[in-house]
């Protein structure tokens, strides 16, 4: 390719995007691989063709993406905005064998902890791991792997994420290392004074028989908009058992889309686990292939949403090999104006034969306005399998809450009695004791936040005519 380039035509809308992709283009024709700068001009010439997808798309038919079209993001430079270790002490994940620390998109050394890392695995910055490539001592598998699975064709966000990323997390987990202690990707959104636009990429490569977990972790400092576009690829290599966890806590500004795909390998174990808690637009798109024989998938979640706060849950498993068995659990809590959607597909190819799959989603509305979209759909092809799905919408139960107010608890406390129990159904699939706990916290936090919220919406008369009614029954 060299130094010739594609001519590609943008809109005004995208102007933004266009700026940032020459400037990334350009910096890269000195320091990345030829097949890396074929890959972004690849990214660039899709997006630049389809720009962002509108509800007459069957797979965004539930979200209008106007408001962030319309949002000048510009590229966020390094090292533009200071964050001091202080200001992160509260986000991090007690017990983690190690952290890295992404601000706006870039690899912050200085606030992050690799401690004492455990002989076999390996865990950097991924465009360092890249310009290692230069002086000859670049880890192996990143060519093979990087933008290999997560598919450009299909999802324009990926095609942008491909063309405009410029740091993430490379992790290598070694054949038959068993990590103890999960390792924490923290990426944060530091405010500027302007509206900024990041692209983490993740890639990481669990080899034969290996075990860990990860958090990948999303968070703002600071009231200011921001889009984050993250893509992650995981390559789950044979017996390999691999938990993932998304957590996103950004502010209500924010825009996240959020891309996970798994390439799974004989007999390989993946669980994702997706906690949506912050956002005031959010899209999380989670695609495993079970692409050996007597692969396993579980697909867990928790959205959570107020205000006018859309959440989009997009899943996709592709059954692609016999034997292979998936689970898909999601439960959505909204309250106020919050709109929530589950899109789930299992697609079992004509040679996945024996396939085991089941899709659930479930739940809870806490005002008349809030709203759920949930359409769960099977594909088959193959003619033995057993597959299933379904989705349930209600409200908080009257009589168990009759049953705790009844015996003296506030109603507030009855409310979140019952709102946790519904969430931890979430939490009891978790397999990592840390990474779970971690999540507990965060989900009490949340839902303590929401109970206070919903309250202080209902009108004082109201409340008192319930206390009053309370009271009787007592």
């Amino acid at each position: 390719m060299g130094n010739e380039r594609t001519m590609v035509t943008t809109t005004p809308k995208l102007g933004k995007y266009f700026e940032a992709y020459e400037t990334v283009r350009a910096e890269g024709l000195e320091r990345e691989p030829v097949w890396l700068q074929q890959l972004r001009e690849d990214g660039w010439a899709r997006f630049s063709a389809k720009g962002f997808p509108s509800t007459h798309d069957e797979d965004w038919r539930f979200t209008n993406l106007a408001a962030l079209a319309k949002t000048s993001f510009r590229r966020a430079i390094k090292g533009e905005f200071l964050v001091s270790p202080a200001q992160l002490e509260a986000y991090r994940v007690a017990g983690a064998a190690c952290q890295l620390v992404f601000v706006n998109g870039h690899f912050a050394p200085e606030l992050s902890d690799l401690g004492n890392l455990p002989e076999g695995l390996l865990v950097c910055s991924l465009a360092k791991a890249i310009d290692c490539g230069r002086e000859g001592c670049a880890p192996e598998g990143i060519e093979q792997h990087l933008g290999r699975y997560a598919d450009m064709s299909r999802d324009v966000f990926t095609a942008l994420n491909t063309a405009l990323w410029e740091d993430g997390a490379y992790l290598r987990i070694h054949r038959g290392v068993v990590l103890d202690q999960p390792i924490h990707l923290l990426y944060v959104s530091a405010g500027t004074g302007a509206e900024i636009a990041t692209h983490p990429r993740t890639l990481i490569i669990a080899e034969d028989a290996s075990q860990a977990a990860i958090i990948e972790d999303y968070v703002s400092l600071g009231s200011e908009a921001a889009f984050s576009n993250a893509v992650t690829e995981l390559a789950a290599g044979q017996d390999a058992v691999i938990s993932h966890f998304l957590i996103e806590r950004e502010n209500l500004a924010s825009f996240n889309v959020s891309t996970l795909r798994i390439e799974q390998s004989r007999s390989a174990n993946v669980d994702s686990h997706s906690i949506l808690l912050g956002g005031g637009l959010v899209r999380n798109n989670v695609h495993p292939v079970l692409n050996g024989e007597g692969a396993e998938c579980l697909i867990n979640g928790l959205f959570v949403g107020e205000g006018r706060q859309h959440i989009d849950n997009y899943m996709l498993v592709e059954h692609a090999r016999p034997h292979c068995n998936s689970r898909q659990f999601y439960n959505g809590i909204l309250a106020d104006h919050a709109r929530g959607v589950f899109h789930g597909r299992i697609v079992v190819q004509k040679d996945a034969q024996k396939t085991d799959a089941k899709q659930t989603n479930r739940n809870l509305l806490l005002s008349d306005n809030a709203r759920i979209d949930t359409k769960p759909q099977l594909e088959i092809y193959a003619d033995d399998v057993k597959c299933t799905h379904g989705a349930t919408i209600g409200q908080i139960d009257e009589a168990q809450l009759f049953y705790l107010r009844a015996r003296g608890i506030a109603e507030a406390d009855a409310r979140n009695l019952l709102l946790y129990a519904f969430a931890a159904e979430c939490l009891d699939r978790m397999k990592d004791a840390t990474a779970r706990e971690f999540a507990e916290k965060l989900i009490r936090e949340r839902l303590r936040e929401l109970v206070s919220a919903v309250q202080a919406a209902t009108p004082a008369a109201t409340q008192e005519e319930e206390k009053q009614n309370w009271e009787e029954v007592g």
